[in-house]
C-alpha cells in the first residue's frame, strides 16, 4: 500500500464548486460545511438520523443511511464534484463486543457502501478521514510518516485502516480519486472526550504528578482540519495520497495544560512523578491507556503536506486554544 503514496496523481479538475459532506452534522463536519460554505460551494450535508438535525445554513440537508436507500444516495450525488467522508463509529477509551461491532458496521462497512455509491454517480474525488492511529499509538523516537508500516493496536484503528485498503480498491476500480487524511487528536470549539477532561483539569488547579512529563505530542486544531481537507477538495496533487496533518507545533502534556490554565486563569499546579509510577499505578486502576497518553510522545510528519499542497496552518495552538477555552468556560456558565 505504501508505494501507493509516492504517486503524485494530478487531477483532471483543478476547482469544483458542489460536496457531499458525511457526518455534516459532528465535530468537523459542521466546521467543514461552514468553511465550504463561505468558499461558495454548494454542499450536500449528510446526516444519519431520521430526526431533522440542527439548522446548518447554506447547506442542503439530506437524510443518508450508511448502508441502505441507494435512491436517497443516487439523488443527493447527482452533480457533486466530491464527496467527503467523515461519517464514522468515534474511538471509545473503553469498549466492549458491541463498540467492535459497531466499527465494522459503520466504519467499514458504511465507508464501502458511500464510496461504491459515489463512484457509480461518478463523482470525481473521494475524501476519507482516517485517524494516526492507523499508524500506532505514540513513538519516542522519531514521528511518524504516512508511508510507514501500519500499526493498528485497537478496533477503532483497524476499522479505519481497514476503510483506507477498501477506499484504495474501490477507486483503483473506478477511476475515482481518492484522498486519505489521517489527523492526530483534533480539538477546537464544542471538543468532548479526552481534551475535555484536560480542559477539566487545568480548570480545577488541583495539583498533577505531570511535572516530570517530557513528551511530545502532535494535535490539530478543527479549523486547521477543515482548512486542510478543503485543500485536498481542489488541490491536483492531493490525490492518490495519504496526509498527515498537524497545527505545525507539536507541545508537551504539561505544556499544553499550563496554556490552557493560563487562559482560564487558573493556576497550574503541576509536581514532578516519574512517568514510568503514573504509567503503573495507572495500569492498576484500569487506566494504563489513558496514562499512556498522558505520558507518550506521539508525534506526526506532516512536511508534505506543507511542501507538496503548499499548505500552512491558518491558526496556530495558541489562537485555536483560546476559542476553545472560551467556548468550554461559557459551555460551563450556560
Amino acid at each position: 500500500m505504501a508505494g501507493n503514496q509516492d504517486i503524485s496523481c494530478r487531477s483532471a479538475f483543478s476547482v469544483t464548486s458542489s460536496a457531499l459532506v458525511t457526518g455534516a452534522y459532528g465535530f468537523v463536519g459542521v466546521r467543514l460545511c461552514k468553511l465550504l460554505v463561505e468558499r461558495d460551494w454548494r454542499v450536500v450535508a449528510g446526516h444519519r438520523g431520521r430526526a431533522s438535525p440542527a439548522d446548518l445554513p447554506g447547506v442542503t440537508s439530506a437524510y443518508l443511511p450508511l448502508s441502505s436507500e441507494p435512491d436517497r444516495w443516487h439523488h443527493s450525488l447527482q452533480s457533486i464534484d466530491c464527496v467527503v467522508h467523515l461519517a464514522a463509529q468515534v474511538h471509545q477509551m473503553r469498549h466492549g463486543r458491541a463498540e467492535d461491532a459497531a466499527y465494522e458496521e459503520i466504519n467499514v462497512g458504511g465507508s464501502r457502501f458511500v464510496a461504491e455509491q459515489a463512484a457509480g454517480a461518478g463523482v470525481k474525488r473521494f475524501i476519507l478521514l482516517s485517524s494516526a492511529k492507523v499508524n500506532g499509538e505514540g513513538s519516542n523516537a522519531r514521528s511518524y510518516r504516512a508511508e510507514d508500516p501500519t500499526e493498528p493496536r485497537d478496533a477503532y484503528a483497524r476499522s479505519k485502516l481497514a476503510a483506507e485498503t477498501i477506499i484504495r480498491e474501490i477507486c483503483g476500480r473506478t477511476g475515482m480519486e481518492f484522498v486519505i487524511v489521517r489527523p492526530p487528536l483534533v480539538y477546537g470549539p464544542g471538543v468532548r472526550a479526552n481534551f475535555h477532561r484536560l480542559l477539566g483539569l487545568a480548570e480545577r488547579g488541583w495539583p498533577l504528578p505531570l511535572g516530570s512529563i517530557a513528551n511530545r505530542r502532535s494535535l490539530v486544531g478543527v479549523g486547521n482540519l477543515a482548512d486542510f481537507i478543503a485543500t485536498c477538495m481542489t488541490h491536483p496533487q492531493a490525490a492518490g495520497r495519504v496526509w498527515m496533518v498537524t497545527d505545525g507545533e507539536d507541545v508537551s502534556t504539561p505544556d499544553l495544560i499550563r496554556r490552557a490554565a493560563r487562559l482560564m486563569r487558573r493556576p497550574a499546579r503541576l509536581f514532578p512523578c516519574p512517568p514510568a509510577i503514573l504509567k503503573m499505578l495507572a495500569n492498576l486502576i484500569g487506566r494504563g491507556a489513558e496514562a499512556a497518553r498522558l505520558c507518550d510522545s506521539f508525534v506526526l510528519n506532516a512536511a508534505p503536506a506543507r511542501d507538496i499542497l503548499r499548505w500552512k496552518p491558518p491558526m496556530s495552538i495558541d489562537e485555536e486554544l483560546e476559542r476553545t477555552v472560551a467556548d468550554y468556560l461559557a459551555r460551563r456558565k450556560g
